[in-house]
């Protein structure tokens, strides 16, 4: 946690979008450390056991989502944006740099581990089962989370061979240098058993349950887990569990969200809002990338701009037609951009100050994210069943999701139009005439060569399906964190380029290949000075 100067963030939006307490938000995270004697005691100790900090801006930095943008007028934030986007070993410190990250999230699974030393201590376990679990997947969540930035993707051909991280279980560690990292084969499995183990033991019980792991959200964390552990049938287990028997009442009203003002931060707190039945984690965080990921004139010299909102995103052309226009309509807009700015967004993400000191402008910058909902849990079960193979199944969860979140498209997807959409038209002699040529940057399109980490893809049928499903997960989850999971899990190669205010292309600096080992973030400078192991870098680099 780290206090910085407002005066830059205030000014933006008293300049475009006014000014927002985060009175309300603060106290859905206090500091609630003390001595136990009681569930209710475990209860309160375990509000500590999430992270308040994510890594959606060093992830969307890192991902095909941003590019570089060579105009003296748009500026990098800081170094941190510079190294990100570069792919370079962030030295970097601040609230959302990888050594914040780093020490979040481990010291949620300190919080955690101190629950469940104390609970295996009473005599009276039984009445401590809620804890228990909600300790239990607290662990297996943060752990994840850290290994989607410090890790590759799972491989079962290498996961025994790739690095892991510390999977501490008891409170009384020191910064983590006595544990080895182990392997990723290792860290899942550890993330496996306290799911198995945790779960079953979670109630809905809590006075405030969007910020806790109820039922619904851990089913719905381990629905992707599982599906990134390629243990498919588990995936769509968990989904199921989370969505009910009708996933439709259960998902966002995107319609009604496109409608309300992107002025003010009206859409991004009703994105994030409580009460909405969509969301079922939300997690308030120290963090600016509701300014750095806004409409506002702050870190643009890297950007989700027009090149890859027009070509590849939220105005490219799906199987669904242009999305824009079945997202909001032929009259309306869903997309914020300006002619002053470089960037091209969804008014997700809000932005929220907390001022310690007027005179001085100082103070704490906080974002809330929905880290768990309905519609990302339905494409993750979509993905499950098109991998298994079981198409129409999969064909029925994307059209429901289309069905709310581009409610103006004018039919249902087809499988045979989505195989026509991406490959074109199969013609007797195994020929296909039309589709989608591959992504270049040259000639960006939303097709992307993918090379799946342990695992191929059917070509005619299984490998359209998938671009459908990775191109919708891209749109929903846009600015969130979640694109660069695909890339790794699907071995997307991806670029660093340069385009100049007019999105043309001056030139490609860089390329991220399948077998890039600087798909894994490098650990923080202070760990790895401490003497844990480092994650490989290319030699030539």
């Amino acid at each position: 946690m780290k206090r910085i100067k407002l005066y830059i963030a205030l000014s933006l939006m008293a300049a475009t979008v006014g000014f927002t307490s985060c009175d309300d938000y603060l106290d859905k995270l206090p500091d609630n450390r003390m001595e136990l004697s009681s569930p209710s005691d475990v209860s309160k100790l375990l509000v500590n056991a999430y992270s308040e900090t994510n890594p959606a801006y060093l992830l969307e930095m890192y991902s095909d989502n941003t590019t570089e943008y060579y105009n003296n007028a748009w500026t990098a934030e800081s170094r941190f944006q510079d190294q990100a986007y570069a792919w370079a070993d962030i030295t970097e410190t601040g609230n959302e740099s990888v050594s914040s990250i780093w020490n979040s999230y481990y010291s949620a699974i300190r919080t955690a581990n101190e629950a469940i030393a104390f609970i295996e201590k009473q005599e009276n376990q039984d009445e401590y089962k809620a804890q228990l679990g909600e300790a239990l997947v607290c662990r297996a969540y943060a752990e994840f989370i850290l290994s989607t930035v410090f890790c590759r993707a799972y491989n079962p051909q290498t996961a025994d061979k790739e690095l892991g991280l510390p999977y501490p279980t008891a409170p009384d560690y020191k910064l983590l240098v006595e544990y080895d990292r182990g392997t990723l084969a290792q860290l899942y499995d550890n993330i496996d058993k306290d799911l198995k183990r945790g779960i079953p033991l979670l109630t809905n019980t809590y006075e405030h349950p969007k910020f806790h792991f109820t039922p619904a959200a851990a089913n719905a964390f381990a629905a992707r887990f599982y599906l990134y552990y390629q243990k498919y049938d588990d995936a769509i287990r968990h989904a199921t569990a989370a969505l009910g028997s009708n996933p439709a009442t259960k998902l966002r009203d995107w319609a009604s969200w496109y409608g309300l003002s992107m002025n003010y931060q009206v859409q991004p707190n009703a994105y994030i809002s409580s009460t909405n039945p969509a969301n079922l984690l939300l997690q308030v965080t120290y963090s600016m990338w509701g300014i750095y990921g806004g409409p506002y004139g702050a870190a643009e010299k890297y950007a989700h701009g027009a090149r890859v909102s027009k070509n590849e995103t939220l105005q490219a052309e799906g199987p669904w037609g242009e999305t824009e226009t079945a997202m909001a309509g032929e009259e309306n807009s869903a997309v914020f951009y300006t002619n002053g700015l470089s960037k091209y967004i969804l008014r997700k993400i809000p932005f929220l100050a907390e001022v310690t000191d007027v005179s001085s402008g100082t103070g704490y910058a906080h974002s809330e994210f929905s880290v768990l909902n309905t519609d990302e849990t339905l494409v993750v079960r979509a993905e499950a069943y098109a991998l298994k193979g079981e198409y129409e199944k999969a064909l029925a969860d994307i059209n429901t999701e289309l069905s709310k979140f581009m409610p103006y498209m004018s039919a249902p997807l087809t499988i045979e139009g989505i195989k026509e959409f991406y490959n074109g038209t199969k013609r007797p002699n195994g020929a296909y005439v039309g589709g989608l040529d591959y992504y270049t940057p040259e000639y960006p399109t939303v097709k992307h060569e993918l090379h799946p980490m342990g695992f191929t893809l059917e070509e005619e049928t299984q490998d359209p399906m998938i671009q459908c499903i990775l191109q919708l997960r891209r749109l929903l989850t846009i600015h969130e964190g979640l694109r660069m999971q695909d890339v790794k899990r699907y071995g997307i190669t991806i670029y660093r380029m340069k385009l100049n205010e007019s999105d043309e292309l001056i030139e490609v600096t860089d390329k991220m290949t399948a077998d890039d080992p600087r798909s894994a973030v490098q650990l923080p400078v202070e760990v790895l000075s401490a003497g844990m192991q480092p994650n490989p870098r290319n030699t030539n680099k």
